[in-house]
């Protein structure tokens, strides 16, 4: 037999957990055909692969690439960066289905909640669908680079049937069977599952709460129960505050709904409560329940100016500064005695939002005129200290001085690396999280996967080699139902990625202007990727995307139906 492409003496970490071992492998077309010591030399293509790890390819399970993949079907950086499968649709902030009369209001939704640039909505998205079923096609027909999995997103549904009322009240029953039918028309379509969220961040245009937000149980119930209705399917939800892990349970005994639970993030300020909600998980796994954490490998770090806070946006507060829509009303918000008052005093409140008070880890990393230029690197702790102010005033203050276009940068949660390590290394640990396509100005975590098999892996031996690999590989494609892909095995989706263990890794965050219409957004580059492979096609090598890289990916419309499988 003649094999397209032969990787020869590779350190193979095949997906599984498994030892990694020296050996072979052989890929004919889009599978890999065979793996072994001293396979014979007869494929188009030979690539020694003395030193370096051959593993599947990352499948990063919470992306944002809805948007981004109708114009960019690379949905760059991530390629770059490891990921062979993204999973789209997360927190339920989709673009389908959506009426030519809610585009506006979608695109407006996600310029707030997941910060996205408007202009490069407006100039990017191409709308060749309404319904989810039509999106699917849309996708199959222009052709993706890497493979996507797509969730049936709760807000999109939301809109759809609710109209203009879906972000102000409860649905009723009449409704609520309008929008089953279409999360069961969604499952027969190849969605991987469907998502929503209750988190009180999670505001649309003018600061109105998402429309997931105000869905009640009753609402829950049903659609995880249309779901369910096709024998299989994940229900992934971003919680909030006052979403318990007990109600969570009684949804997933109540629907047979296998559920992934985000973000759970460590907060130095509340230490112990993402343990208490791992552990509450862990028990409602022991009476059959399947809760899993989705949790991160890397700092929530944002960049952001006062022009789009998100930083705050959880804070009841701030909210007359999101409706203020018009740049004049937002400057007289923050100058506004009684919004400051307000803001303060939420924030030395309890904590329960994205940000908790913490203005030691809040810099200012770029100033907009020369007399602020001697900030720049501080903290906006050490800034108020020295100038005898409240951090709050002082950015406020500094903020409307230049018009709101300084820059700043905060440290948010998971800092604590012991912390960290503690919820890495749990079994039952989705590690995921990296937000790619969505807060393009704030972040860039599209490089999670690198950076657990360097820092966390290599540098810190949180994980071993293998385990790491199977936490980016083999384990999301059990627990999303990937049945071909995740690991390197005959028959097996070739989806590859080729690294050097030494110095695998990301780079630091820089910024480009190649969004549509010009727009900016935060990149990385890889360290010590040698090359990426999707369904048997080389994508990137050490250099990045290739010039001529192909169209290889597939919408992925077939899943597994035995739910969510975690090895315990």
């Amino acid at each position: 037999m003649t094999d397209d492409l032969l990787f020869k003496n590779a350190l193979i970490v095949d997906g599984t957990g498994a030892a990694p071992y020296r050996g072979d492998l052989a890929v004919h077309g889009a599978r890999i055909a065979e793996l072994g010591s001293d396979l014979p030399a007869d494929a188009s293509t030979v690539i020694d692969a003395d030193g370096l790890v051959l593993a599947p390819g990352i499948i990063d399970g919470h992306t944002h690439y809805d948007a981004q993949v109708t114009w960019d079907p690379f949905v760059q950086p991530s390629p770059a960066l490891g990921v062979t499968t993204a999973v789209i649709g997360n927190c339920g902030f989709t673009i389908a289905p959506c009426r030519p009369s809610d585009r506006e209001l979608t695109m407006r939704n996600l310029t707030q909640v997941e910060g996205m640039s408007l202009d490069a909505l407006r100039a990017g998205i191409q709308w060749d669908f309404e319904s989810f079923p039509q999106y699917m096609d849309a996708l199959v027909q222009r052709g993706v680079g890497v493979n996507v999995a797509a969730f049936f997103g709760h807000s999109s549904v939301r809109t759809y049937v609710l109209g203009d009322e879906a972000s102000s009240r409860a649905a009723t029953n009449d409704e609520i069977a309008q929008m089953a039918q279409l999360v069961r028309e969604a499952m027969d379509a190849g969605a991987v599952g469907f998502a929503s969220s209750t988190n009180e961040p999670h505001n649309g245009a003018g600061g109105v709460p998402m429309p997931s937000r105000l869905a009640e149980a009753t609402e829950f119930e049903a659609l995880l129960k249309a779901m369910r209705s096709r024998g299989r399917g994940v229900f992934m939800l971003t919680k909030g505050a006052a979403t318990s892990i007990d109600a969570l349970e009684d949804l997933a005994a109540k629907t047979g709904a296998p559920t992934l639970i985000a973000a759970m993030f460590h907060s130095n300020v509340a230490p112990n409560a993402v343990f208490q909600a791992f552990d509450a998980m862990a028990a409602a796994r022991g009476r059959g329940h399947g809760l899993y954490p989705q949790t991160s490998c890397c700092p929530l770090e944002m960049d952001f100016t006062l022009a789009s806070a998100y930083v705050f946006e959880g804070l009841a507060a701030w909210k007359p500064a999101m409706a203020a829509t018009e740049r004049d009303a937002l400057c007289r918000t923050y100058a506004d005695p009684a919004f400051r008052t307000a803001v303060a005093a939420e924030i030395d409140g309890p904590a329960g939002t994205l940000f908790s008070g913490e203005w030691d880890t809040v810099f200012l990393i770029e100033a907009d005129t020369p007399a602020n230029a001697q900030h720049e690197g501080k903290s906006l702790a050490a800034i108020a200290d020295a100038a005898g102010s409240t951090p709050l005033d002082a950015m406020l203050d500094i903020g409307l001085a230049e018009d709101l276009r300084t820059t700043f940068s905060a440290q948010l949660l998971n800092t604590n690396e012991t912390a960290v390590g503690e919820m890495l290394r749990h079994p039952h640990a989705h590690i995921a999280l990296s937000d790619a396509g969505a807060h393009l100005t704030f972040l860039c975590d599209a490089g999670f996967g690198l950076h657990l098999l360097g820092h966390w892996s290599r540098d810190l031996g949180v994980l071993r080699l293998e385990e790491a690999v199977n936490r980016l590989t083999g384990q999301p494609a059990s627990i999303f139902g990937m049945k071909d892909r995740g690991m390197l095995a005959p028959g097996k989706a070739a989806d590859l990625m080729l690294f050097d263990p030494d110095t695998v890794g990301r780079g630091q965050r820089y910024r480009v202007q190649d969004l549509p219409a010009g727009a900016s957004r935060l990149t990385t580059d890889a360290v010590g990727l040698h090359g990426v492979w999707v369904n048997g096609r080389q994508v990137t090598d050490a250099n990045g995307l290739l010039a001529d890289a192909p169209l290889a990916g597939r919408v992925l419309r077939s899943f597994d139906d035995s739910g969510l499988r975690l090895a315990s």
